[in-house]
């Protein structure tokens, strides 16, 4: 049976931890003065680094997770 979440009321440690088993977050970021694309648990791990969008989405789906960009 399905459990009804009022999410205004959640936690913090709750919220970070929403989509852990399904998300990852794809990010631009500089790595020592380089363009690069951090890839990021959704609680905010930092799980790689790649120089290039494309090889850090494949990296998250070849882990059968879902990228979401993050400007």
């Amino acid at each position: 049976m399905n459990q009804i979440v009022d999410y205004r009321r959640i936690s913090s440690q709750d919220f970070a931890a929403l989509g852990i088993q399904s998300l990852a977050y794809v990010k631009p970021v500089l790595h020592e003065g380089e363009p690069a694309f951090a890839v990021h648990a959704a609680d905010g791990t930092l799980v790689a680094m790649t120089a290039s969008r494309i090889a850090a989405e494949l990296l998250v789906r070849n882990s059968e997770l879902e990228a979401v960009s993050v400007h």
